[in-house]
């Protein structure tokens, strides 16, 4: 188990809260400076937290001068706001145009002396009940830029805040004295650590879907599940997939490729990261062949229901073509039929008539066509 795992039932209380000069709202204590995107700016050395809420070019300006790195916290920033902050740090520009327009798949890039990581979170969406319109999964992204002396997080979506992370982190000094790179492993081991919350609760909803297509259908209602919930649940996966899968990759290159922006000890907890994305990886391949195999035997039913009711409808048509076959006979304008004009001839049809649609419908319902 991570060493930022066991850290996990430690909160550290939120940050005291004042008023921002010129702001209308409440913060943490801020630099007059800072751009509005940022949402936290600090310099860690030795593990410590060295400094308040900075600006990122004042917090790089420290580092440079007495050591430990800078941990730069973004959520949204526009073209404008980061790109004062990727001329200081001299980040890529193809991976700044990454990070400012998001939708990225999960990646991981070298720039020169800078990694460029692309992590996809995974929401899940509570529901009362699952319809074919529910929103199962919400997505977001959290992008790194790991530098000897500097991690740039810029967070996309409303999910996925790195706030209660950082705060985790701090009280364990030894671990973060390690640098950038033990913020990039806390970071992929919380988002990895969220798809398997996410597997768990999806699996719950296919278990609720499998149980309405295979249970015995109630009273009045037809055998089988709606296809539409099954086939919204499928897409909801297959979104779900798109997150897990390209970071397989990445995964095996942090923890098996020797990186010079790596310390060799975090390397080590970075196995357990990609341990943990396989497992992840195998439930979600299985959700959707299990989602598959379901929606075939929700479609197989129903082609089930509609030949039962097929034979249902030809049974009774068999039925009643005797009595239509017979008054159409007797029915005819000849003078000259048998028993036309025989006192018994109408309640001995009539008898003859029953009898014969007695006998087949005892049949159908013998052969369970009825």
């Amino acid at each position: 188990m991570s060493m930022i795992r066991d850290l996990r039932a430690a909160v550290r209380p939120a940050l005291r809260r004042v008023p921002i000069q010129g702001g209308g709202g409440y913060g943490t204590t801020r630099d007059a400076s800072v751009s509005s995107a940022v949402v936290d700016s600090a310099v860690y050395r030795d593990g410590e937290r060295v400094s308040e809420l900075v600006s990122p070019a004042e917090a790089l300006r420290r580092v440079r001068n007495a050591g430990g790195f800078a941990w730069i916290g973004l959520h949204e920033p526009t073209e404008a706001e980061f790109a004062g902050i990727a001329r200081e740090f001299g980040l890529h520009p193809l991976a700044v145009e990454d990070a400012v327009h998001a939708h990225q798949r999960p990646k991981l890039e070298r720039y020169d002396d800078t990694l460029f990581t692309v992590f996809k979170t995974i929401h899940y969406v509570e529901h009362a009940e699952l319809t074919a319109t529910s929103e199962v999964v919400e997505t977001g992204e959290v992008m790194c830029f790991t530098g000897p002396d500097f991690i740039i997080t810029v967070r996309h979506g409303g999910q996925g805040s790195l706030r209660a992370l950082r705060h985790r982190l701090e009280e364990d000094a030894q671990l973060l004295a390690k640098g950038p790179s033990a913020v990039l492993h806390a970071i992929a081991d919380q988002v990895v650590d969220g798809y398997i919350a996410v597997a768990d609760a999806v699996q719950d909803d296919i278990d609720e879907v499998e149980i309405d297509v295979f249970s015995e259908p109630s009273k009045g209602s037809r055998r089988g599940g709606d296809a539409g919930r099954i086939y919204q649940l499928k897409r909801e996966v297959l979104e779900f997939k798109r997150a897990v899968t390209p970071l397989m990759r990445p995964m095996q290159l942090l923890s098996e490729r020797p990186m010079r922006l790596v310390d060799p000890d975090i390397q080590k907890y970075f196995r357990d990261v990609a341990d943990h994305l396989a497992r992840v990886h195998e439930q979600v391949v299985s959700f959707d062949d299990l989602l598959n195999s379901i929606l075939q035997a929700n479609l197989a039913q129903a082609s089930v229901a509609q030949n039962e009711d097929m034979r249902k409808i030809t049974s009774w048509a068999a039925i009643f073509a005797v009595p239509t076959m017979i008054a159409g006979i007797y029915g005819m304008n000849f003078d000259n039929m048998p028993e036309l004009h025989w006192k018994y001839g109408y309640p001995a049809v009539m008898a003859l008539t029953v009898a014969i649609c007695v006998v087949i419908h005892r049949g159908f319902k013998r052969n369970g066509w009825l």
